[in-house]
């Protein structure tokens, strides 16, 4: 039980493609910031913060800063979680120390990483299910990222109204969420439509219509879509689409070349 069967760094990574294990995958970000993308949920993460994904659940990671990250798999992990779930460390990075060492021991000689390493698996396990027991999120930050996620892509979705109708000050419910997840639940929002068409864009069920892709994304106004798409990935929508579809291009290309070395 808890047995790391791998242990991994990224270095500064912007994107990991859509996967997903047998075993669990438990992420801490050392660095920068960004989000775990699944079917139905995405959670954003910052340095300090461990992302706990049981097995069998598709998901990307994204970043448009970049992140940094050490990633083990714990085979038989004895963690209270059925969905992903994302964990902070205390003060004193007691979690971090223990990935950091798991990470150089299972690099190590296989002496020490056999020694070893199960004694590690199940501090982790045990710390994650503590830190999570004395920290849960806000419930509160919880109902209102709920909201946003379940009604994101719908273009008539009032995000202030929903506010109102909790019972709390618009000002602390906003400090109250910025607290827990690192911006106002306005910028999350946006962040959230930005990705998604960003995402969409690279489809191949799109076609390249940004009128199309800003509405499926919660935006009535393709001119302030393409503004604020730009503002954040640097280039408009339509160039992005352009490259994304060049770059897939090119891929099919080479795989083609290899498919006709290989038949040769």
């Amino acid at each position: 039980m808890n047995d790391i069967i791998f242990a991994g760094k990224h270095f500064l990574t912007y994107s990991v493609s859509r996967h997903k294990h047998d075993s669990w995958e438990l992420v801490y970000c050392t660095r920068d910031c960004g989000t775990f993308v699944f079917d139905a949920l995405r959670i954003s993460y910052g340095v300090g913060d461990i992302v706990v994904i049981p097995p069998g659940i598709p998901h990307e990671n994204v970043s448009e800063t970049g992140f940094t990250n050490i990633h083990l798999n714990i085979s038989d992990a004895s963690l209270p979680f059925r969905e992903p779930v994302v964990i902070h460390d205390d003060a004193n990075h007691s979690i971090l120390h223990l990935f950091s060492d798991s990470y150089y021991h299972y690099n190590s000689d296989q002496e020490r990483r056999t020694l070893l390493l199960p004694a590690y698996g199940n501090l982790i396990a045990k710390s994650i299910t503590a830190n999570q027991s004395a920290h849960p999120k806000n419930k509160v930050a919880e109902e209102i990222e709920r909201s946003i996620v379940q009604n994101y892509a719908n273009a008539n979705y009032e995000l202030d109204a929903f506010l109102h109708t909790l019972p709390y000050c618009y000002d602390h419910l906003c400090k109250i969420f910025r607290k827990e997840l690192g911006m106002t639940p306005h910028k999350y929002l946006t962040n959230l439509r930005l990705q998604a068409a960003a995402e969409l864009l690279c489809s191949a069920h799109n076609s390249g219509n940004i009128t199309e892709v800003s509405l499926l994304c919660g935006f009535k106004n393709p001119l302030y879509f393409s503004r604020l798409f730009k503002k954040k990935y640097d280039v408009s929508p339509k160039e992005y689409y352009r490259r994304k579809l060049e770059a897939k291009q090119l891929r099919d290309m080479d795989s083609d070349s290899q498919k006709i070395i290989l038949e040769d």
